[in-house]
């Protein structure tokens, strides 16, 4: 099932589990809260686009179970293959498919209009000078070298439904060009929720919900901290885990 240079993480949760290779890039905190801040209904059908190893959309389909289905889009072969292995290795080959293929051709490959949830954890960084190796599958899944900002969000408004949902983590620092690329795309900012690692620290991630065609209306939920004084998760980040 795995080689030398893969491990299998529990995700706690379903009892679920991932394989994760130590030459890509390994899920982390930001994967986990999007999928908790994200929602599915019944029979919706969700997109994740960027899957990696497959983390979020195993994640979602284990805390929405009367969701419809789940998608992962990815085009690193060596991620997709991953996730599709995850998926095995759960036995949920029924609820979450894997697909390789561009970001940027998403509403070629799947139609427009096609879901009800987008979820994406897209590469945070667009300044990419003083990269060692700008083809490895980590330096791709932290910088914009195969897809910007602008595509992620082009693409998630063309395979949404109209007044479907899109839920992103990224970067506060960039907030404001994502407020204005998503109205750009007929996406309106909902829900923000900013994530701190400590109280008296900076926010380092902020959680977006955007409807397409919606309404504008913007809820700034409390924040949310990740650790106490003591190094220790916060009971909120417990509950998500």
């Amino acid at each position: 099932m795995t080689n030398d240079n893969e491990r299998i993480d529990d995700l706690q949760r379903n009892g679920y589990r991932i394989i994760q290779n130590k030459d890509c890039f390994c899920f982390g905190m930001d994967a986990v809260l999007l999928s908790s801040f994200a929602k599915a209904q019944k029979n919706e059908q969700v997109l994740d686009l960027g899957t990696g190893n497959g983390v979020i959309p195993i994640l979602m389909q284990a805390k929405n179970p009367d969701a419809a289905g789940f998608t992962g889009l990815e085009i690193q072969a060596v991620s997709a293959d991953l996730a599709r292995r995850s998926v095995e290795l759960n036995e949920i080959g029924e609820a979450v498919k894997i697909v390789q293929g561009d970001i940027k051709e998403a509403s070629t490959i799947f139609g427009g209009a096609s879901f009800n949830v987008v979820t994406t954890n897209p590469p945070y960084m667009n300044e990419n000078h003083g990269l060692t190796n700008p083809h490895s599958a980590k330096a791709i899944a932290r910088h914009e070298l195969l897809c910007t900002l602008e595509d992620v969000v082009r693409e998630a408004s063309r395979c949404l439904k109209m007044c479907g949902r899109f839920y992103m983590v990224h970067r506060p620092q960039r907030l404001v060009e994502i407020f204005e690329v998503m109205t750009r795309h007929h996406l309106e900012p909902k829900r923000i929720r900013m994530v701190y690692p400590h109280e008296n620290k900076d926010a380092n991630m902020v959680l977006i919900e955007a409807v397409k065609g919606g309404k504008a209306l913007l809820k700034v939920e409390p924040p949310l901290v990740v650790y106490k004084e003591d190094g220790t998760y916060t009971q909120e980040l417990l509950k998500m885990y």
